[in-house]
């Protein structure tokens, strides 16, 4: 497995390269002859110590992101959030591997079991045309988090949605 370290306002000590590689190398033991590759990007904010750490399995892409007092602490954190969502998906994940001839391993012991989410709910409705400001307003008129519309300036489907920081993103795709 290829795992990158890389630091911002942080050096990257060997000690602690060493130990983000390490926990980072746990997660190979969820999969079977998987080639992963990951990142793990360490810096500091306004004294806290953040790790985002992104782990790629032949197009599935596992991310875990830790923001604590302590960049140990960080990287134990994000760890622990990639392998929850293994845990969580592993129905899904061993879904799209066994399409490719490969599996997860089994849970570990003391993992209960999780069911797989599903739809519940299919809306439809019509995707008017309008400008991103209108359809910003219009989500926050809807009270949601994202609203799909048609983008009069580009005459292609777009969706805004609400960021963690409170401002607005905008998604466009590309075919």
């Amino acid at each position: 497995m290829k795992i990158t370290v890389t630091g911002k306002n942080i050096e990257v000590t060997d000690a602690l390269r060493d130990y983000a590689e390490k926990k980072v190398a746990k997660i190979v033991k969820f999969f079977e002859k998987s080639p992963l590759s990951s990142q793990v990007s360490l810096r500091t904010e306004r004294g806290l110590h953040i790790v985002e750490i992104t782990v790629h399995i032949d197009g599935l892409l596992l991310r875990g992101e830790e923001k604590t007092s302590d960049m140990y602490a960080s990287i134990d954190g994000a760890i622990d959030k990639i392998e929850r969502q293994v845990h969580k998906f592993k129905t899904r994940i061993n879904r799209k591997l066994r399409e490719e001839n490969r599996v997860v391993l089994e849970e570990l012991p003391n993992q209960k079991e999780q069911s797989e989410p599903q739809i519940v709910r299919t809306k439809r409705f019509a995707v008017k045309p309008m400008s991103v400001e209108e359809a910003v307003m219009q989500m926050d008129l809807l009270g949601h988090d994202f609203f799909v519309f048609s983008n009069s300036e580009t005459e292609e489907v777009n969706v805004v949605y609400r960021r963690k920081d409170g401002n607005y993103g905008l998604i466009e795709p590309e075919f």
